[in-house]
């Protein structure tokens, strides 16, 4: 007898970002500020992680420029290993979703190691990168987070700065309407209205409560074996994982 499917099993999900004092963890730059957000079944818990951190050293103007946090307003906040406990029970066998992964994993991986953890590979049950889904989907355009948030009508009016738990929650809606497919009832053909400048009258589909239809078993299992098949013929290059069945 087959093994029984279950067909509502969604990985936890954080939504993470990080500001830092320069742009090189190898050279001693350091993270001061994390923020994160929690997604469950493609839906926002409620639950957050914020931090402001004393990076023990000075900040670069050119970062300050960016988001705004100089030495004097970090003088008085914890250092890292005081919350570091916090942030991996936060992230903790989740997938954790950042956009320019390889920036912010950086970072993070250089202060666990001050403290003797793990990378975050480790720590989080997968790391998905959404510069890198935007950059493909969209090759050639602008895939920052600013032009994300303008592709799918994300209202991003507040980030003056760059902030850690802002551009996390801005990542969050942008994740969902970038997988969801179709997000309004407007047709843009080759990015013709964006080009052009026009506006599209549209129809926000996020008011509705959409039925989710199950795929029977056997649907499952061909579902699982086209997946299996992309591996194989990309050369183990498949981006979507394969679900594992309920034992």
């Amino acid at each position: 007898m087959a093994a029984a499917i279950n067909h509502n099993a969604v990985m936890r999900q954080i939504f993470l970002d990080t500001e830092t004092t320069g742009l090189d963890p190898a050279s001693g730059d350091r993270i001061v500020e994390i923020g994160g957000v929690e997604m469950d079944g493609r839906r926002l818990t409620g639950r957050r992680l914020h931090h402001y951190l004393n990076p023990r050293r000075p900040v670069s103007p050119e970062a300050v420029r960016i988001h705004g946090l100089d030495d004097t307003f970090l003088a008085d906040k914890p250092a890292f290993e005081v919350v570091g406990a916090d942030i991996v029970a936060f992230i903790k066998d989740a997938e954790v979703i950042i956009h320019n992964a390889a920036f912010d994993s950086g970072f993070l991986d250089a202060e666990f190691a001050r403290l003797g953890w793990p990378p975050l590979r480790e720590v989080a049950a997968r790391v998905t990168d959404t510069l890198t889904m935007a950059r493909r989907a969209y090759p050639g355009k602008s895939n920052s987070l600013d032009a994300l948030c303008r592709r799918f009508e994300v209202d991003n009016s507040r980030r003056d700065l760059h902030g850690a738990l802002l551009d996390a929650g801005l990542l969050a809606e942008v994740y969902v309407r970038m997988t969801r497919g179709q997000e309004t009832l407007a047709m843009d053909v080759d990015g013709q209205a964006e080009q052009s400048g026009e506006t599209l009258t549209t129809v926000d589909l996020r008011a509705w409560t959409l039925p989710v239809i199950e795929p029977s078993v056997p649907e499952w299992e061909a579902h699982l074996s086209w997946l299996d098949e992309l591996d194989k013929v990309s050369g183990g290059r498949r981006v979507w994982a394969r679900p594992q069945p309920m034992a």
